[in-house]
């Protein structure tokens, strides 16, 4: 009796083993995401672009370069390339920032913000985390009626014929 306890022990011990030491490996990324540390983005990123996709920070009103931009093309994340909105989707909201209707199916994920005693609606980049701006429901009625408030810094442009 006492030989089988002790190999049932040892059993066990070997599997515990095991599986702690797989539970201490690094996961690998296999979901398509973008991971870097907090230093390699502040080397990759302008200040600027730093503060606002990695801060959670905001750009000036009407300070952008895209806030008043009507080119046929796509808007990609300035982090990581990710394809977030067609040119299809944007319009003049006249609040400052470039204004979308709607974004590319999967592109982005929304995430509650109650910062500034405000109850709103993040925008992040679905594949960097990046901070994009922040979704209102007074976009155009005859569309979605969504308003996808977004930074310039956060984003960059590729005309339609490259």
């Amino acid at each position: 009796m006492r030989k089988m306890l002790m190999m049932t022990w040892a059993i066990c011990s070997f599997w515990s083993c095991q599986s702690q030491d797989k539970k201490a490996e690094t996961p690998k990324n296999t979901s398509g995401k973008v991971v870097k540390t907090d230093q390699e983005w502040q080397k990759e990123l302008t200040a600027e672009q730093y503060q606002i996709l990695r801060r959670k920070g905001t750009e000036r009103p009407f300070s952008g370069k895209y806030y008043d931009h009507f080119e046929k093309g796509k808007y990609i994340c300035a982090a990581c390339g990710n394809v977030l909105f067609n040119s299809d989707a944007k319009f003049d909201s006249d609040c400052g920032w470039p204004s979308f209707d709607q974004a590319i199916s999967g592109s982005v994920i929304y995430k509650k913000d109650l910062t500034f005693g405000m109850e709103r609606t993040e925008v992040i980049c679905s594949k960097c985390d990046g901070h994009l701006g922040h979704v209102f429901d007074d976009g155009p009625k005859e569309t979605t009626g969504k308003r996808f408030c977004t930074n310039s810094v956060s984003i960059e442009f590729i005309p339609e014929n490259q």
